[in-house]
């Protein structure tokens, strides 16, 4: 709850339910947090959120509802404002009131006037503030997730009974892949995963029928099964959109599309299938295309490893390498390093397998093998365009180690990706692919280690006091370090 702190000081203070010292520490963990003060002082039990609420009841005379004693949200309810929207506001609308043209707002703050006045413009309908605790607001919001997946499971039911219906005799599979059925229940699907912010949907064939599952925040999570009769059928959907052949069973393929989002927009489909025991597994990586890079703050480095990029692309030629395991976010790091040096007065070219993001400005190249292009040749060819920043996808030869070196020291900036564990383990891997060791020390200006790791909410994240045995335990643990 954003209250202004001058004001939350004075009503606690003045009430005497809390002391200055207290005030000011909590006030010194809010800034480093980046949390609102009130929310600080609820989690280190200086006072109770129900204290709060009626604090704020009785000096902004705002009345409090329980989301959790109301009716399920309607449909209708739910549809006035996007689930996305609600979370990152904190809001609930409950109810709708069509004489009076009026809607009911739940807000965990509701001193967000820009927030209510947006509503209220954008819905052209008044709007009555009502003050919800969290846990109540959590409840609230949870229902957007059930009714998507309420709307989900019905649309997928529905269509894979009109393809069971389809199915029968001698199947023409193109036919069926383009049937509307088929299609409803792959744009479902992408549709769903979009809406839980996933990154990757995995379509894995087992014995008896067709596993789904999501990787959110690096977690994969089972979603739903399908019929075994369906797996086929979907592959061959698939393949149509990522321009595959359809008839080819026994070879890894890769390839991409877009899809349009029902809500506006689009995202890019990385799309790789790979034949299995049961079936032909496809892995499908969601590529937000219209999203913007992300800085490097962003990323969550820290100010002295941004600093230490900073100088290092400043450099005119040399090469500079991001390292981590598959899927920790390489080619990202290399996208904001691009935003950066992405200027007029450079040209920048990069081959990629495949190319996630549109860099305005940039000339990007696709790997593609059966025209010959690999990272090797198309690096080759790429030097001959009088770049001043290379980007190359990934390092995997070594004939593009070979090209990446040269063209470092023939005053390119050259960024890449490598799979190695850490930082130093790049050189080694390097050496390994046969590049010179002197070249090396030559080119090589920097080399950053990276990986995902989830943070914690900074609204669920509080603050308790240590019990006296664990710090005791720990003294003597740090005692003990010391004596070694």
């Amino acid at each position: 709850m954003h209250i202004p702190e001058h004001k939350l000081k004075d009503l606690l203070l003045n009430s005497g339910i809390i002391k200055e010292k207290a005030f000011a520490a909590a006030t010194s963990e809010a800034g480093r947090l980046a949390m609102p003060l009130a929310e600080v002082l609820v989690s280190r039990g200086e006072i109770t959120e129900d204290y709060l609420i009626e604090l704020l009841e009785s000096n902004y005379h705002i009345p409090i509802i329980d989301l959790r004693k109301r009716p399920a949200l309607s449909k209708e309810i739910i549809g006035l404002v996007p689930e996305s929207y609600a979370k990152a506001k904190n809001v609930v609308i409950f109810e709708k009131d069509e004489k009076k043209n009026t809607l009911k707002l739940a807000m965990a703050d509701p001193l967000d006037y820009e927030t209510i006045e947006f509503l209220r413009a954008k819905l052209k309908m008044e709007i009555e503030v009502y003050l919800t605790a969290r846990s109540s607001l959590k409840f609230g919001l949870k229902q957007y997730g059930k009714e998507i997946k309420k709307e989900f499971d019905e649309i997928i039911s529905e269509n894979v009974k009109k393809v069971m219906g389809e199915v029968g005799g001698e199947i023409d599979m193109s036919k069926l892949a383009d049937a509307l059925p088929i299609v409803t229940i792959l744009d479902s699907i992408i549709e769903h995963a979009v809406a839980l912010n996933a990154s990757d949907i995995h379509f894995e064939p087992l014995p008896n029928e067709l596993l789904i599952r999501y990787r959110v925040d690096g977690i994969l999570d089972e979603i739903l099964t399908l019929q075994k009769v369906i797996e086929p059928i979907l592959v061959a959907r698939v393949k149509i959109l990522a321009n595959l052949q359809i008839d080819e069973h026994q070879t890894p393929q890769d390839g991409r599309f877009r899809s349009e989002m029902a809500e506006g927009g689009f995202i890019d489909i990385r799309v790789n299938i790979m034949p299995v025991m049961n079936g032909e597994k496809i892995e499908m990586r969601l590529l937000k295309s219209a999203a913007r890079p992300l800085t490097l703050e962003e990323l969550g480095l820290s100010a002295k490893g941004i600093q230490q990029v900073q100088e290092e692309i400043k450099k005119p030629h040399g090469m500079i390498l991001v390292t981590g395991p598959t899927g920790h976010g390489k080619t990202t790091t290399l996208y904001a390093i691009l935003h950066i040096l992405n200027t007029p007065a450079v040209n920048i070219n990069t081959i990629e397998d495949p190319i996630e993001y549109e860099i305005p400005r940039a000339n990007q190249t696709q790997v593609n093998q059966k025209a010959g292009i690999t990272f090797a040749n198309g690096l080759r060819a790429l030097v001959r365009q009088n770049p001043d920043i290379v980007m190359i996808g990934e390092i995997r030869d070594d004939e593009t180690v070979e090209i990446g070196i040269h063209a470092a020291l023939t005053g390119h900036l050259v960024l890449s990706s490598l799979h190695t564990n850490d930082a130093p383990s790049a050189i080694p891997r390097l050496l390994d692919m046969k590049a010179p060791a002197f070249l090396l020390a030559s080119t090589v200006i920097m080399v950053i280690a990276q990986r995902l790791v989830r943070k914690n909410c900074t609204r669920c994240v509080y603050s308790f006091p240590i019990p006296k045995e664990i710090e005791n335990l720990v003294r003597q643990q740090l005692k003990l370090i010391g004596e070694t």
